[in-house]
C-alpha cells in the first residue's frame, strides 16, 4: 500500500478539526459553563485584570467554534476567529513558565492551540465536512462539465 499525500491531506485536517472541535467544546462548555458557570468564569476573568464580561465571551465562544469544528462549519474563519483568545491566554500563562501543570498553568498548551488553529485555516476542512451554504439554504454550488 502506498500513501499519497494528496488523498490523506484531507483526512488529516478532518483529524485535526475534530480533535480540536472536541478540546473546545470540553474548554468551554465543560468547564467554563457546566464547571465554573458563566458567573464563575466571568468572576476569574475580573481577578486577572481582563473585563468579567470577557470571560462568557470567551466561553461561549470556545463553545460555538468547537460545534463549529466538529461539523466543519466555516473551518477556516472560525479557526481565525479563535487565535487572538488564545493569543490572549498565552499572554496570561506566559509569567507561569513553560509547564502547564504549573501554579497558574504555563504558556505551551496556548502557544500550541494558537499553532493548530493557524494550521487548521491553513488546511481548511478537510473531508466530511458540512456545506455552510446547505445550513443557509441556499443549496450547494453545482459543477458544471
Amino acid at each position: 500500500m502506498t500513501f499519497d499525500e494528496r488523498t490523506a491531506v484531507p483526512y488529516a485536517a478532518f483529524l485535526l478539526r475534530v480533535s480540536m472541535g472536541v478540546m473546545l467544546l470540553a474548554h468551554g462548555l465543560l468547564l467554563k459553563v457546566f464547571t465554573f458557570g458563566l458567573a464563575g468564569t466571568m468572576g476569574f476573568f475580573g481577578s486577572i485584570g481582563y473585563p468579567p464580561a470577557l470571560g462568557a465571551v470567551v466561553a461561549i465562544a470556545e463553545t460555538a467554534a468547537g460545534l463549529a469544528l466538529i461539523l466543519g462549519i466555516w473551518v477556516r474563519p472560525v479557526s481565525l476567529l479563535m487565535v487572538p483568545i488564545m493569543l490572549g491566554a498565552l499572554l496570561q500563562h506566559i509569567p507561569n513558565g513553560w509547564i502547564f501543570s504549573a501554579r497558574g498553568g504555563g504558556w505551551e498548551f496556548p502557544a500550541f492551540w494558537t499553532v493548530t488553529l493557524l494550521v487548521q485555516a491553513l488546511l481548511g476542512a478537510g473531508a466530511f465536512a458540512m456545506d455552510p451554504r446547505r445550513l443557509l439554504g441556499r443549496g450547494a454550488a453545482t459543477a458544471t462539465a
